[in-house]
């Protein structure tokens, strides 16, 4: 049940953005272009951290949404539970592990963030643009991680799970935005 007022029956993120499909398209394209766009992270590493960071929100349907869509890309699903227990010992690319450091870290105390925190990045073999879009992915699943939990998303897991694994490893979140109305709907 959402937040909204004039809307309590949206429950999903889909609902939300075929009310607002200018705000949404925006959102859309955005994340299109971090998750899906020319990057030295492959989309699988890109859906690996914005899983990860989701889960660090405990932003439930974001977590259950975007594992199932790293998967599609061909990351081991087991890995996440392994992830939210410990990273270090977590059977990933060990490349990966200074990234989801990171990302945690960003997610939990962005003030604290140090050149330490880069530094392993850069010396895991990551370059600057690798950089960027790691930090561009913290951002925009925190962003999403705000906007569904502060809208009301509340479904069940399972229910989150199939809507990531039905669209977004197929048409991405462009196509997601392509299918919205053109015009916002009238309000009753």
């Amino acid at each position: 049940m959402s937040f909204l007022p004039s809307s309590p029956e949206l429950t999903n993120l889909t609902d939300v953005f075929r009310q607002y499909p200018r705000r949404a398209r925006l959102m859309l394209l955005l994340i299109d272009d971090i998750l899906r766009g020319e990057s030295p992270l492959t989309v699988a590493e890109r859906e690996l951290i914005f899983a990860y960071g989701s889960g660090q929100n405990a932003c439930n349907f974001c977590y259950h949404s975007h594992r199932p869509v790293a998967a599609a890309f061909g990351i081991d699903e087991t890995v996440f539970d392994e992830l939210m227990e410990d990273i270090d010992t977590a059977s990933i690319d060990e490349r990966l592990k200074p990234i989801l450091h990171f990302v945690r870290k960003l997610t939990q105390t962005p003030s604290r963030m140090t050149q330490a925190d880069a530094d392993a990045i850069f010396a895991a073999g990551w370059d600057e643009q690798a950089f960027v879009d790691i930090v561009s992915i913290c951002a925009i699943q925190n962003f999403f991680n705000r906007f569904v939990d502060g809208i009301g998303i509340d479904v069940d897991d399972e229910t989150a799970r199939r809507t990531g694994a039905a669209l977004l490893p197929t048409i991405g979140y462009a196509g997601i935005a392509e299918r919205l109305p053109a015009e916002e709907p009238q309000a009753g």
